[in-house]
C-alpha cells in the first residue's frame, strides 16, 4: 500500500483510538504495529480490512456499552463494561492476519523480482493480481477478519437480545444468563452473519481480481467469472459465520463463565482475562454441568445445587475475622459469592479468540487448496 495513504490513515486511527479511549496505550502500540504489517502489503486489501474491522468493531461496542452495563457485572464489582481494549485483545484478533500479510507481501515481491529478471516467466509465475485459483494466503487473511468480525458482532450485539441465550455445549441447550461464554441466540447468530458479510463485501471491493488479459497460470488460474466470484463471496461469508459458532463452542468448553450469586449476572474480567473464584465454586468438568442441568431443568441455580460446602477450619470460630487465613469470600451462609456457570477454566477470552481466528484462517486455506486443487506448498513452501 502506498505510504502517502497508509501513514495518514494510521495516524487517524491512532488519534481516534486515543480520543475515544477505545484502546489502552499498549493497545495503541500493538494496533500501530499491526497497521504497519498490513500497510507493507502491495495491495490495499489487507489494510482496508483492518480499518473496516476496527471501525465496525468499535462502533458496535459503543452501541451496546451503556445497555451492557445493566446486563453484566465487572470483576471489580462495578457495572458491566469492558473498558479500553488491551494489546493482548488486539493481537488475538489480528496476529494471524498480520503474519499472513507479511508472508504474502514477500511472495508478491519475489514474484515481481522474477518477472523483472525474466519477463518470459510470467505465464509460469502468475500475475500480481488475484487470479482464479491463485493466492491462498489472501483467502486466509479474509477468513481471519470475517471470523473475528462475526464473533465481535455476535457477542456485542447478541447480548442485547430480549430472550435468554442457550448454551451450545449443554446437552439440553439450557438457558443461561446473558454474556455466558458458549451461549447463543437467534439475534446473536444473525449479527454474526452480518459481521461476516461486512468484511467479505469490503474484501470484494478492494481485492484486485485478474482480468482476462492479466490472468496468470498459477495452479491453472484463469480470469474470474461472475459465478466464481459469487461462490467465493458465499463461501467466505458462511466460513466467517462458522467462526463465531466455533468461538462459542470453544468458549463454552474451555473458558469459565463466572456468575455473581447476588445479581445472577455474568462477571466480566478486565481485558478479557480470567475472573477469580474460590476453589469450592469451581465445578471444572462438563459432567458437573450436565448434572446441574438435569437437576434444575433450565439451569437456573444449577451450579449452586452442585457446589460443595465451604470447608477448612472451625466454621463457627472467627469465620468473619480478617486474621483468619481460612476465611473465604462468601455470604453469611458461607456460600461463595461467585460460582462457575459452565466451562473448564483452561483458556481466557483472548486465548479463545486467537485459537478461533488461527483455526479459521488455516482451515479456509486448506479448503481453498482442496477446492482449487492447489497444494498448500505453493503458498507455504516450507511445509
Amino acid at each position: 500500500m502506498r505510504a502517502i495513504i497508509a501513514v495518514p490513515a494510521t495516524l487517524l486511527l491512532i488519534y481516534r483510538a486515543h480520543s475515544r479511549k477505545s484502546l489502552t496505550p499498549a493497545g495503541i502500540v500493538a494496533a500501530a504495529l499491526t497497521a504497519v504489517a498490513h500497510a507493507i502489503h502491495p495491495w490495499n486489501l489487507p489494510f482496508a480490512l483492518l480499518v473496516v474491522f476496527f471501525l465496525a468493531g468499535t462502533r458496535v461496542t459503543h452501541v451496546k456499552e451503556n445497555i451492557k452495563a445493566t446486563l453484566t457485572v465487572h470483576s471489580r464489582g462495578t457495572s458491566g463494561g469492558e473498558g479500553p481494549r488491551t494489546h493482548v485483545q488486539v493481537l488475538a484478533n489480528s496476529l494471524t492476519a498480520s503474519v499472513l500479510c507479511l508472508l504474502h507481501a514477500y511472495q508478491l515481491r519475489e514474484r515481481q523480482r522474477a518477472l523483472t529478471a525474466s519477463p518470459t516467466a510470467g505465464n509460469d509465475l502468475g500475475s500480481l493480481c488475484f487470479s482464479w485459483g491463485g493466492d491462498i494466503l489472501i483467502v486466509g487473511i479474509i477468513a481471519n477478519y470475517a471470523a473475528v468480525a462475526a464473533d465481535t458482532f455476535s457477542s456485542e450485539l447478541g447480548i442485547l437480545s430480549k430472550g435468554e441465550p442457550r448454551l451450545l455445549t449443554s446437552l439440553t441447550l439450557r438457558k443461561v444468563p446473558r454474556g455466558t461464554n458458549g451461549a447463543v441466540s437467534l439475534a446473536g447468530l444473525a449479527a454474526g452473519l452480518l459481521g461476516s458479510m461486512v468484511i467479505v463485501t469490503a474484501s470484494m471491493v478492494f481485492l484486485p481480481f485478474c482480468a482476462e488479459e492479466t490472468a496468470g497460470k498459477l495452479g491453472g488460474g484463469a480470469p474470474w467469472s461472475v459465478e466464481q466470484r459469487r461462490t467465493l463471496i458465499l463461501g467466505l461469508t458462511v466460513w466467517g459465520f462458522l467462526g463465531s459458532v466455533l468461538d462459542s463452542v470453544l468458549g463454552g468448553l474451555f473458558q469459565a463463565s463466572v456468575k455473581d450469586i447476588r445479581t445472577g449476572k455474568i462477571v466480566e474480567g478486565e481485558g478479557g482475562v480470567r475472573v477469580l473464584v474460590s476453589t469450592d465454586a469451581n465445578p471444572t468438568s462438563f459432567k458437573a454441568d450436565v448434572k446441574a442441568t438435569l437437576l434444575s431443568g433450565e439451569g437456573k441455580d444449577a451450579v449452586e445445587k452442585t457446589e460443595s460446602a465451604v470447608t477448612g477450619g472451625d466454621a463457627g470460630a472467627g469465620k468473619y475475622d480478617a486474621r483468619n487465613k481460612n476465611r473465604r469470600s462468601s455470604f453469611g451462609d458461607e456460600k461463595p459469592s461467585r460460582v462457575i456457570e459452565n466451562g473448564w477454566d483452561l483458556l481466557d477470552n483472548n486465548e479463545v479468540n486467537f485459537l478461533m481466528a488461527f483455526t479459521m484462517s488455516v482451515g479456509a486455506m486448506a479448503v481453498a487448496s482442496w477446492y482449487w486443487s492447489i497444494p498448500l506448498q505453493s503458498a507455504l513452501p516450507w511445509l
